[in-house]
């Protein structure tokens, strides 16, 4: 157990998973973003960050960054589309599994609430979101969602999400005050990333206290 809780420590911490992705080099990588978006117990997984560091390493000659481009958005795309398979297959009994260390059912409820909320827009919009990101595929897939329709937004998103953030990582990563500041970045992108999240719990609390001072102020029949 004490081993796993340090893996999950060193996932988002700047300096550990800088020195998993140069050992684990293309492979770990490669299965990281496929546990992520594929698969429910990858909801942990800091794949903002990674893909950023991904990038940052590329740029001192590490890793190929055009291959790692294609193969992480071919990871990104496999992923999504097994979770859809997933939540296809499964349906509406996914709701009705037991929340366990590897599941939470309150996340899928916010993807449900995240897709509802966006549309097919948020194949695309969830790869920037923590959470989002692992089950709105599932949420799709329950949603019987088209699947010509699922793979353009799967495609498109994929394709963005892993550009954005491997190029990011490698740009920027080039400029010194970035390099002496790196944890800091790295807080900064997941604090981006969770910040829908945040504002979505606190626009719900404003909404149940809403409801509730207005039940206590409305007069009985």
């Amino acid at each position: 157990m004490e081993a796993i809780l340090e893996f999950f420590t060193s996932l988002y911490n700047p300096e550990k998973l800088t020195d998993l992705i140069r050992s684990g080099g293309y492979l770990v990588l490669a299965a990281i973003v496929f546990a992520e978006t594929g698969l429910f117990i990858g909801f942990f997984l800091p794949g903002d960050s990674l893909l950023f560091l991904a990038g940052l390493v590329a740029a001192k000659g590490f890793f190929d960054v055009t291959i790692l481009m294609v193969l992480l958005s071919v990871m990104a795309i496999v992923g999504d589309a097994v979770g859809y398979g997933i939540g296809f297959r499964t349906g509406v009994a996914l709701y009705k599994r037991e929340d366990s260390f590897w599941f939470r059912k309150k996340h899928l409820h916010y993807a449900r609430e995240f897709y509802e909320k966006h549309g097919g827009k948020a194949i695309v919009l969830a790869r920037f979101v923590p959470f989002a990101r692992t089950f709105a595929p599932m949420v799709a897939g329950i949603g019987q969602m088209s699947y010509p329709r699922f793979a353009a937004f799967n495609v498109f998103g994929g394709i963005f999400w892993v550009v954005s953030m491997v190029l990011a990582g490698y740009y920027l990563g080039q400029v010194a005050w970035i390099r002496d500041n790196l944890e800091k970045v790295v807080l900064l992108i997941i604090f981006l990333s969770i910040s829908p999240i945040l504002f979505e719990a606190a626009r719900h609390r404003i909404r149940e206290r809403s409801a509730k001072s207005a039940g206590r102020q409305s007069p009985p029949h």
